[in-house]
């Protein structure tokens, strides 16, 4: 697996998969048993990658007692501390700037103690941006925002790349992955399924199907118009010609099911994900690369 710099670069994966163990060898928090890798041009876990680094961990915890503000000052002080070159320098002007990327530039002078979750996590990402790092990894950074701070935070990893940051995103909201990310890797028990751009994972336009009361034997004969999952309720035929989803209709009315709805354009990233690591997957995904 391989990440260009300047990218936002999705990591996905069921849970178990090997997320989590591969972001913490590629921060140098453990050590590979085997095998080995690179990370800004240096073996994984070097003391000069990871000062070119910003993280936000899944779990995190800032000292309650603490102001936003204080808390990026904290970390401004850690970085210089940590930095090889000692050339790292955050100002002022750059905490304000980063707690108003993270929408707390009001709240700077309250203490962490009194926010919500949300706003935990906005200034757990103001941290890991703090200092325009060359490699950001963001893990389920939005997993605690409503929708509305889910639009911010595409926007803050929009920026940061705009600034030339690679930005390493762990998710498991695929919707919010397939609006973000310019390439992905799926991996399932350690190993990585596939990777590569969405447009050439997600291919070309396909056809989802809002069914119900359909007999498990239609939906196998199903298959002759294209490679089919059925998850909650939604069948998905990838690469299937436009012409051809009348067809599939007619066919799911006579055999007894009742269309609700039919969606035509590309596989989403959620389909694509089902086939590799879950869900009613075709019994030949292809091998694992």
């Amino acid at each position: 697996m391989q990440v260009e710099p300047g990218e936002v670069f999705g990591f996905l994966g069921p849970n178990g998969a090997g997320k989590t163990t591969a972001v913490k060898l590629l921060l140098g928090l453990t050590r590979p048993t085997r095998g080995g890798g690179t990370v800004l041009g240096a073996p994984i876990g070097d003391r000069r990658a990871r000062a070119g680094i910003g993280y936000l961990p899944e779990l995190f915890r800032y000292q309650p007692w603490l102001r936003a503000r204080e808390v990026l000052e904290l970390h401004t002080r850690l970085i210089e501390a940590g930095s090889v070159a000692a050339t790292t320098r955050v100002t002022t002007a750059t905490i304000d700037a980063t707690l108003g990327d993270v929408g707390l530039l009001d709240r700077a002078d309250d203490v962490v103690g009194g926010f919500s979750k949300g706003m935990q996590q906005r200034l757990g990402l103001g941290v890991a941006l703090l200092g325009a790092p060359p490699l950001v990894v963001l893990d389920e950074p939005t997993s605690a925002l409503d929708p509305v701070g889910r639009m911010d935070v595409r926007s803050i990893i929009g920026r940061a790349r705009e600034a030339g940051s690679t930005v390493f995103l762990n998710s498991h909201l695929l919707g919010e992955v397939e609006r973000v990310c310019d390439r992905v890797a799926i991996v399932d028990h350690g190993r990585v399924l596939e990777s590569g751009r969405l447009d050439d994972l997600l291919g070309d336009a396909g056809v989802r199907i809002r069914v119900t009361d359909l007999p498990p034997a239609a939906l196998a004969d199903l298959d002759r118009f294209g490679s089919v999952t059925h998850n909650d309720g939604w069948l998905s035929i990838a690469s299937i010609e436009p012409e051809a989803v009348p067809d599939v209709v007619a066919s799911i009315v006579n055999a007894g099911g009742r269309v609700h709805a039919v969606d035509v354009g590309r596989m989403t990233l959620e389909d694509r994900f089902l086939r590799l690591v879950g869900g009613t997957q075709p019994a030949d995904t292809g091998p694992p690369r």
